[in-house]
């Protein structure tokens, strides 16, 4: 693989062509609000916009990845969004990446052109973005950072964007963890309680507080009311994390921000044309929420 340029609308498909065919590969995907944004918006913009969900869970008999990869380019599309747990194993699979995609070390966004694969990473924007928009003030002079995997790749680059000082990223994988630390200047810690004593905020990077892995990866006692608390989990919104640090007095941003703007990024590179990001996040709304 080798180094690409800028992450930017450039590397999309003409964006005078009306048919956009697109998806998203992961596992336990059948709930994400992902497609809709997408369609919905496509349509907003003249475009006959399809999104397909390719989820091994709900195959019989799955191909393995390199094969899912190979069918959606043989099939015409545009490009795929790639989830869980996918996002770093996806990456030997591309001819170049993004500098975002390499920074990261994951690729959540796959473009299909000119005969080649280009991974991107739109998670590592979507998620300062959201913090941005979300807790402009919060402090950031120590952020504990839970997850040292795609995801939290991620958010620790982002996370650096926004101007943390001081990151402390805890995961069960140690080696993982200091891996991460390495890459952002930030400390890998297996000691929680002091990582969140000394911290202005918590972000949850792991996939702990989903509908299908429920729980928290940080005991509740742990939490201030002094901390703000992130997740990137969005469905449910309201994870045992977020109502947990609720009910403690906490500033909590959930993981629909991430979510949109991800998508944002990632619908101008599959489609060429500058997406409305507040009609994509009404349609994002749009969805009841479970809880």
């Amino acid at each position: 693989m080798k180094l690409g340029s800028a992450e930017t609308a450039q590397d999309a498909p003409d964006a005078t062509a009306r048919k956009v065919q697109v998806g998203l590969i992961g596992r336990g995907i059948q709930l994400s609000r992902t497609p809709a944004m997408h369609v919905a918006e496509g349509k907003a913009l003249g475009l006959d916009y399809a999104y397909d969900l390719i989820d091994p869970d709900a195959m019989e008999s799955a191909p393995d990845l390199s094969a899912l990869i190979d069918r959606a380019e043989a099939d015409g599309f545009a490009g795929l969004n790639v989830t869980f747990p996918y996002k770093r194993e996806v990456m030997a699979l591309l001819d170049e990446l993004s500098p975002a995609a390499t920074k990261v070390g994951a690729v959540n966004t796959v473009v299909f052109r000119d005969g080649k694969r280009r991974g991107h990473n739109t998670d590592f924007w979507g998620f300062a973005e959201s913090l941005r928009r979300g807790l402009p003030d919060a402090p950031k002079e120590a952020v504990l950072l839970l997850g040292a995997g795609g995801a939290g790749g991620a958010v620790a680059h982002a996370l650096r964007d926004v101007g943390v000082g001081t990151l402390f990223i805890y995961d069960a994988n140690t080696e993982a963890a200091a891996a991460l630390a390495d890459a952002v200047e930030g400390r890998a810690i297996t000691d929680l309680a002091a990582a969140a004593a000394g911290s202005d905020g918590i972000v949850n990077a792991t996939p702990m507080g989903m509908a299908k892995l429920p729980g928290m990866a940080i005991p509740a006692d742990l939490i201030e009311p002094r901390h703000w608390v992130a997740d990137i989990v969005y469905f449910p919104r309201e994870t045992e994390l977020l109502a947990t640090a609720r009910a403690r007095g906490c500033r909590v941003l959930d993981g629909s921000g991430m979510a949109v703007f991800q998508a944002v990024r990632a619908f101008e590179l599959f489609s060429g044309l500058v997406p409305d990001p507040n009609r994509m996040r009404a349609t994002f709304e749009a969805f009841t929420d479970p809880n």
